[in-house]
């Protein structure tokens, strides 16, 4: 028989042109590691006192990520303790060939924090805030640390931070990886964008600062590298004043009105805050809020009447009127209504308000995130695109979970691009985004309702096919849907960041199965 043709482990190419040919509804996750030199690798480990866990219990908490789709188990792990230490661990590993994959708060819905077979190195045994410099306005800390550890710390001293994730159980290293989206992102960029100079451990072992002005090629490969050229150890961010907030809702019955208005928002820097949370697309909340009675004012004087949502009062009897004159459909009312009554509350908590103003939207946002669209599965597909395409791609991704699911939400936010075009060229701004890029998650909400992974792989290919026939972008690219990178970004630019990868990394062994 001729093998001549039959790829190997080392050949495999899970981003090639045609890695997706003959299963397009299938997950594409690797094989397991096989294990060659991973004892020869913990040996090395333990002659210099780094403590290697290999039982199952130990594994088995690291089976899966957030997303609970994609499931794998590593041979061993360790818990981050300093960069000497990782550092050790990266050059052992490129001499041994051994796969180490970076976990942070796991929030990963693609299998990217996922380890099939090799080491899992979870970053969460470094979690201090080192240095507050309020005269700079800037916080240091180690990487490993949630958002709303930080914001705790940072409250203390009257301060807080600039952009973080929606959900705040993200560890500041991976969010810095990947992007970090928030309702502020329209006024202050991505979180990656509020580094100012990071610690970092390169895949061959050595520890180097870098800033844009300091080894600024890694810098930008760091950020929105998806950790493929580095593991952050430490990370110099810039911080504010901690301010309460006043939010506004504004409500929609039509999906397409609150896309435009919301763009119209981020154009104007009209808000200090903004983004689209939807009930179907039924009911379309357009929330705004403002650090500042001034911005609140000057947004009423300026602003209001150009948008087209209703108040909450109006919006109820535009609903009432809907569904009086579609009795059949007395289900959906229902549960939008149930959905409003649980919501309102839990993002207005009485003991978390002060004079009509939010006082710690950290606690507020990160817990009822969680509490409303986490579960034992989150099927989050997204898509980044630029202002031109945003109402098509979101209207079109609609119609996906519509055919779906008989429940699912939309999370849509603006995102400020203020940085080198380098730092975005392989992640979630598209390229043809010029000032702003516009993201959209799709959110079905599962319930106790039980669907097999093939069908809500189906479900996730859909929408990520729309980016490749809309020439967009993903914040998720990797894991799963690896697959895809090719398709949307071009051989090209995929082989010209492969090309960095493999000369940042010989031996293709720091989180290899995340995009490469």
């Amino acid at each position: 028989m001729n093998t001549t043709n039959i790829p190997t482990a080392e050949t495999l190419d899970h981003v090639a042109p045609d890695s997706l040919k003959g299963i397009p509804r299938q997950q594409t996750n690797p094989g397991r590691w096989a294990g060659a030199g991973w004892d020869a690798f913990t040996g090395a480990l333990r002659s210099q006192d780094i403590e290697v866990r290999e039982t199952k219990h130990t594994c088995g908490v690291y089976a899966t990520d957030s997303g609970g789709l994609a499931y794998g188990m590593p041979h061993g792990v360790v818990l981050a303790r300093s960069a000497e230490q990782i550092a050790a661990i990266l050059k052992q590993a490129q001499l041994h060939r051994v796969p180490v994959t970076v976990k942070g708060g796991g929030l990963t819905t693609e299998g990217e924090s996922v380890a099939f077979g090799g080491l899992l190195l979870d970053m969460r045994g470094m979690n201090r805030v080192i240095s507050v410099d309020s005269a700079a306005m800037t916080v240091r800390t180690q990487a490993g640390i949630y958002w709303h550890t930080l914001a705790e710390i940072l409250r203390r001293d009257g301060l807080d931070y600039l952009s973080a994730p929606l959900n705040l159980t993200a560890s500041v290293g991976g969010t810095l990886s990947v992007g970090g989206i928030d309702i502020n992102s329209p006024r202050l960029g991505c979180s990656a964008d509020q580094a100012v100079s990071l610690q970092v451990v390169t895949p061959t072992g050595e520890i180097k600062e870098c800033s844009e002005s300091v080894n600024p090629g890694l810098f930008e490969r760091i950020l929105l590298g998806y950790g493929q050229f580095g593991v952050i150890t430490e990370a110099v961010m810039r911080i504010r004043k901690f301010t309460p907030i006043t939010m506004r809702y504004f409500y929609y019955g039509s999906l397409r009105e609150a896309l435009e208005d919301l763009q119209m928002l981020v154009r104007e820097d009209a808000a200090d805050y903004c983004g689209i949370l939807t009930i179907l697309d039924k009911a379309v909340n357009l929330l705004v809020a403002f650090d500042s009675d001034e911005r609140e004012r000057a947004f009423f004087d300026k602003w209001r009447k150009r948008i087209r949502g209703h108040g909450e009062f109006a919006f109820a009897l535009r609903m009432a009127w809907h569904y009086a004159i579609r009795p059949w459909r007395i289900g959906e009312a229902l549960y939008l209504l149930g959905r409003k009554q649980a919501l309102e509350p839990a993002f207005n908590p009485s003991h978390y308000m002060e004079n009509g103003k939010i006082v710690d939207r950290a606690v507020v946002f990160g817990n009822q995130v969680w509490k409303f669209w986490g579960g034992k599965q989150m099927v989050i597909p997204d898509l980044a695109v630029s202002a031109g395409k945003y109402v098509e791609a979101i209207e079109r991704g609609n119609a996906v979970c519509k055919k779906y699911f008989p429940r699912y939400t939309l999370y849509c936010v603006g995102i400020k691009l203020s940085r080198p075009r380098d730092r975005y060229e392989l992640s979630c701004v598209p390229p043809d985004a010029v000032d702003f890029a516009y993201g959209c998650e799709f959110e079905p909400m599962l319930g106790d309702t039980v669907y097999s992974r093939e069908y809500l792989q189906a479900f996730k290919n859909e929408i990520y096919d729309i980016g490749v026939d809309m020439k967009t972008s993903y914040y998720r690219f990797g894991g799963m849907m690896k697959g895809y990178i090719r398709r949307a970004f071009g051989d090209e630019v995929v082989d010209k960041h492969l090309a960095m990868k493999r000369e940042a990394d010989p031996a293709m062994i720091l989180n290899p199965d995340v995009i490469f």
